[in-house]
């Protein structure tokens, strides 16, 4: 493609858009910021529409061929989410997967509330490292597409399959015959010794209020991370990336 230097330039523009949720959910779309999420994204499949890279480093992005748009430093830096404008910006279709037949995935992570985005993206990328089938979020997360989930899940959005679910009754519906475990500082259960065999759903609450009543509720089981007595947390991150490896890797 031509080379674009305006940021003015309409393109550039409607570029600019989807760093706000609603034009995202409009037209379907996100940004790429840097190599290893174009890349990655490249790798996995996802649909790219366009790519603007920094002049100076398009050999490194041959593989694009016609989707490269050469631009400069400032153009990058206005499209850009980041404080320092990465090598490129690019713009991808939003892979979408169905709520049909999820009781065909049999180790299940759920996210309740979770609003801090490199929190989600951290664990979306412990999810798919540790070997989770399915990522279901549910009630209040943050958009999964916000460009901190995509730059800290590194790749991950598209290695294993992430829903949103909203209402209660279709969790119930789709996972009444799993165990569910809600992840508790109250647990009798300690990590270091628990057991569960797949079916199961790992259930885990936002970092400042934890799970909500209704899902403490539906559980069936539950499990605590041992820790010293004089502290009283992990972040929420740290804590899914225990939990996760302990019930996951097996």
């Amino acid at each position: 493609m031509e080379k674009i230097t305006s940021v003015s330039n309409n393109l550039v523009k409607e570029t600019v858009k989807l760093q706000q949720k609603k034009y995202r959910e409009q037209s379907g779309k996100f940004l790429l910021e840097g190599y290893k999420p174009v890349i990655e994204a490249y790798d996995c499949g996802l649909e790219i529409e366009y790519v603007f890279v920094d002049e100076n480093k398009l050999n490194d992005y041959e593989f694009l061929k016609e989707k490269v748009i050469p631009t400069t430093d400032v153009v990058l830096k206005k499209i850009s989410t980041t404080e320092s404008a990465p090598d490129c910006v690019g713009v991808a279709f939003q892979k979408k997967y169905s709520l049909q037949n999820l009781q065909e995935y049999k180790k299940v992570v759920l996210l309740e509330n979770i609003k801090d985005a490199g929190n989600l993206g951290t664990i979306l990328r412990t999810s798919a490292a540790f070997g989770a089938e399915l990522v279901v979020l549910y009630g209040d997360c943050v958009d999964l597409y916000n460009p901190k989930v995509v730059r800290s899940a590194v790749g991950c959005l598209w290695k294993l399959p992430i829903v949103y679910i909203k209402k209660y009754d279709e969790l119930v519906q789709n996972f009444e015959n799993y165990t569910k475990i809600a992840t508790l500082p109250r647990s009798q259960n300690m990590l270091k010794t628990y057991e569960v065999k797949s079916p199961f759903v790992v259930m885990f609450g936002s970092e400042a209020d934890g799970l909500s009543e209704e899902l403490i509720a539906f559980s069936n089981d539950d499990v605590k991370i041992e820790m010293m007595e004089n502290v009283e947390s992990l972040n929420l991150s740290i804590s899914c990336g225990v939990v996760l490896y302990k019930l996951l890797i097996n």
